[in-house]
């Protein structure tokens, strides 16, 4: 049965289903003020149009060594075939439990690796920085990562950009991220770019995000069969929907633009028209296809007909460049990037930027620039974030800094090819193979993905023993090894802001398990996940203050915390409740027997803790809830009642006069 998250408090196992907090990380907003912006100018501080020449035609797109071994339908000649074999050997092991067969795989990239070849470097570095089959040796994972990234090797430029900016090193992390950053956006030709990662956590809380897992099941969903019997029996919305899934790769399908492109034209032909746009995108990008601009641009103005207004962004770029019309028309591409702009398309705001920056078409004008790259860029648009991240870096049309810069270069670099291992590791989660699942998101965890580390944290936190987690000493993990390894990859997720990770590092600090227990490191973290707003840590700090574990007693800041619970999270009204009832009874009846009471609930709550979990929990015996909450009424109203008895037995009759 797996773990829920405990936290002290007055009831325990009454509580514990009764705070639902939902996980995830928070996105950030822009916020700029007018003395972030730089308005005066010399012509030598701007940039040049070739540096910001933001309207190229994509490149050659970059290789993933791990993408030839994971689909092998892939044909990225870029690795030898050594490597890819010896990787498919490792990958092999963790999935089937093999420590012997891991070490040998290990030990011929090894040898690889000494040969010079980068990604091999990468894999090494990757394991002494993780203490997979290697003793863990910060000094090991710097050097063969430092000299995968001379090689060439992206993986290993993510894991030391992200290494930096763990260290708050900005001024070499930025440069790494917005090399990465760039390569990231290679492929991206027009505005409306797919999404590169889809990431899916596998937890929600301490629960399995079974939801979000059933969805992503790709052709053996339920959901998607409906849809493909739909889209088969001539239901335009469904192959609307079908062609969609194909062409982003999204809920587990694999990317098939011929596909995809079947099912928009077969959408088309049954009147819907929304289709048209993205047809026009696959000619302009050549997905699947011979790239043919005159196509992009009749299914582009086909789009635009129809008032779908993101297919502006589209003709816009190809009048920039001269693409399928007649001639480069600046004027007619201002045009098409306002009316996108007009209707809250990001991509408008975003391509406007880019004119007003180089003067293309319009005076150039950075300060309007950066105003539109900000709203495109609260909107989540990429190239936004890119060019935002530039203008920081650069100290152009904004204050410098490095440390913006390095977190929005860091946003877009995580959307690049290295992001794929992100499905592999799901689908491998999906059929039950945690080994896999556990080796790939280790290893995307080491590049910097908050949502790998807190994968890969909860596997082993979930699974155990069964999560095939390689010690240090060649077999598997001891019990410490795997605590330790958790708990390293909660913090990280933490420091990204995960509140949940840092929750369940509070709940390890405060209840010892996997480390020594510490109550003010357990406070600290509490603290960490607090200042996040979460409910459940604030409640965990009023029991604390309540109880001077870790932090000063203090009722009046015990109440306080619980309040704030309760003002994050409706949810929180019954613990709440039932935390201020202990509050008061601690205040006024202090020494009774219900404080007593109170007190040895923690103590007793392990060993009821299963049979509540399977009875109380999972069923949602509410009558089991009523009969413990009526209890404790009881023996409240007897205590008081006894006092009161004993009270009225030391009172002394008053003496009878008689007259």
């Amino acid at each position: 049965m797996p773990r829920r998250s405990t936290f002290p408090h007055l009831l325990p196992f009454l509580l514990l289903s009764l705070l639902r907090f939902t996980v995830a990380v928070r996105p950030f907003v822009l916020v700029i003020s007018n003395d972030d912006l730089i308005k005066d100018y010399s012509s030598d501080s701007l940039p040049s149009e070739s540096e910001w020449d933001d309207f190229s035609p994509p490149s050659a797109s970059f290789s993933d060594p791990w993408l030839s071994v994971l689909d092998p339908s892939s044909s990225d000649l870029s690795t030898s075939d050594e490597f890819s074999s010896s990787l498919s050997d490792l990958i092999t092991a963790f999935s089937s439990g093999d420590p012997a067969a891991a070490s040998a795989a290990a030990a011929q990239i090894a040898t690889e690796a000494a040969a010079g070849a980068p990604a091999a470097q990468s894999v090494i570095g990757f394991l002494y920085g993780a203490g997979v089959l290697r003793t863990p040796d910060k000094a090991r994972h710097f050097m063969y990562h430092s000299f995968a990234a001379d090689g060439g090797d992206l993986h290993s430029k993510m894991a030391l950009a992200y290494s930096y900016f763990r260290q708050e090193m900005y001024e070499k992390a930025v440069v790494l991220y917005a090399e990465l950053a760039e390569a990231a956006l290679t492929g991206f030709l027009m505005s409306k770019e797919p999404p590169m990662m889809e990431a899916v956590r596998l937890h929600s809380g301490t629960e399995e995000n079974r939801e979000a897992l059933r969805k992503s099941r790709g052709e053996d969903d339920e959901d998607f069969q409906i849809t493909e019997y739909q889209a088969q029996r001539g239901n335009a919305p469904a192959m609307y929907k079908l062609g969609l899934l194909y062409y982003y790769g999204l809920r587990g399908l694999r990317r098939d633009h011929a596909k995809a492109r079947y099912w928009f034209f077969k959408a088309v032909e049954k009147g819907d028209t929304r289709a048209m746009e993205l047809l026009g995108e696959i000619y302009a990008r050549g997905a699947g296809v011979e790239r043919n601009y005159t196509k992009a641009f009749e299914w582009l103005s086909l789009a635009a007909k129809q008032q779908y207004y993101s297919a502006y962004n589209g003709l816009g770029y190809l009048y920039v460049k001269g693409y399928g019309v007649e001639e480069k028309n600046l004027s007619k591409a201002k045009e098409y990037f306002q009316i996108a702009a007009e209707h809250k398309e990001p991509g408008g705001h975003y391509n406007l930027g880019v004119l007003y920056l180089k003067g293309l078409g319009v005076k150039r004008d950075v300060v309007t620039a950066c105003n539109l790259f900000l709203v495109a860029a609260n909107a989540g648009q990429p190239k936004a974030l890119y060019q935002v991240a530039k203008l920081f870096q650069k100290g152009i049309g904004l204050k410098k800094n490095l440390q913006m810069a390095t977190l929005l270069f860091k946003t877009v670099a995580e959307r690049g090819p290295w992001s794929s291992l992100s499905r592999w590791a799901l689908e491998a989660y999906l059929k039950g193979d945690t080994g896999k699942a556990l080796f790939l998101y280790s290893r995307m965890a080491e590049l910097g993905y908050e949502v790998a580390q807190s994968n890969a944290a909860w596997i082993l936190d979930r699974y155990g023993e069964q999560s095939m987690c390689m010690g240090e000493a060649g077999g598997f993990c001891s019990d410490t090894e795997r605590h330790l390894r958790a708990h390293s990859l909660w913090w990280q997720a933490s420091e990204q802001g995960n509140e949940h990770a840092a929750l369940l590092i509070g709940d390890a600090y405060y209840y010892g398990r996997g480390i020594e227990r510490d109550y003010e490191r357990a406070a600290e973290a509490y603290l960490h996940a607090q200042s996040q707003s979460n409910a459940q840590a604030m409640f965990n700090l009023g029991y604390m203050h309540e109880h001077g574990q870790g932090l000063p007693l203090d009722l009046h800041l015990a109440k306080r915390y619980y309040d704030q619970a309760l003002d994050v999270d409706p949810a929180a009204k019954l613990p709440v409740t039932l935390a201020l009832f202990s509050l008061w009874v601690r205040k006024n009846y202090a020494g009774s027997f219900l404080v007593s009471f109170i007190d040895a609930l923690p103590d007793t709550y392990p060993r009821i803790q299963e049979w509540v979990e399977g009875i109380l929990m999972d069923e949602g015996n509410a009558t089991i809830l009523t009969l413990l909450a009526c209890l404790i009424t009881v023996l409240y109203l007897r205590e008081r009642q006894r006092r009161q008895a004993g009270v009225a037995a030391n009172v002394q009759p008053p003496e009878v006069g008689l007259n």
